[in-house]
């Protein structure tokens, strides 16, 4: 990888140490920690969220027609979402070990703490846990199309490309055609240890 590119990916993993000890202090200002990856509210902190929660039918009465008439679509493409899990699944489990390229973990991914936390009502869980599930999903999905394409592909876009994945920066410049010659089967290797 050229020298440029080993500098900002460094600059990045700073500023990621970073965010986590921002995201750190949060959980010390908000009053909560993590046990056994799951979250632990202080117990007045929590009787404070149950109080705050709003009750189900105040909820659904206050709500705009709008939003209960759009509900069925939203809600409508779970089965497409759950065919997308199925159909990744199965082909990351049958094709990523023929290939040498490690499995990506669900748990990395599927992350449904907001549905527990105590000011919400339940529909408000409920709409919590699906949009976890559809980004988890949407990021499961994307990780194994992404060691997919540093397998096959892995060559920058001639044109900017907005929203890169993680494995994007090692990818051979556009036209650097002798270093994706000389190279290509080391770069096959180089994914992450989980």
């Amino acid at each position: 990888m050229n020298a440029r590119i080993d500098e900002l990916m460094a600059r990045i993993r700073e500023l990621q140490t970073e965010l986590e000890a921002d995201l750190e202090q949060k959980r010390a200002d908000f009053r909560y920690h993590l046990e056994n990856r799951r979250v632990r509210f202080e117990q007045d902190v929590l009787e404070l969220h149950r109080k705050l929660r709003t009750g189900t039918l105040r909820y659904i009465l206050q709500a705009p027609v709008s939003f209960l008439l759009t509900a069925p679509i939203i809600y409508g493409v779970l089965l497409p979402m759950l065919l997308l899990d199925l159909a990744v699944t199965l082909y990351q489990w049958t094709c990523f070990p023929v290939y040498g390229i490690p499995r990506v973990r669900r748990a990395d991914h599927f992350i449904y703490d907001r549905g527990l936390l105590a000011y919400l009502n339940w529909i408000e869980r409920v709409n919590c846990i699906y949009c976890s599930y559809g980004n988890g999903l949407m990021n499961y999905a994307r990780e194994i199309a992404a060691r997919t394409e540093q397998y096959w592909c892995p060559i920058k876009h001639a044109r900017r490309l907005l929203g890169n994945h993680a494995h994007y920066a090692k990818f051979f410049d556009y036209g650097d055609a002798e270093r994706y010659r000389q190279e290509l089967e080391a770069l096959r290797k180089n994914f992450p240890k989980d």
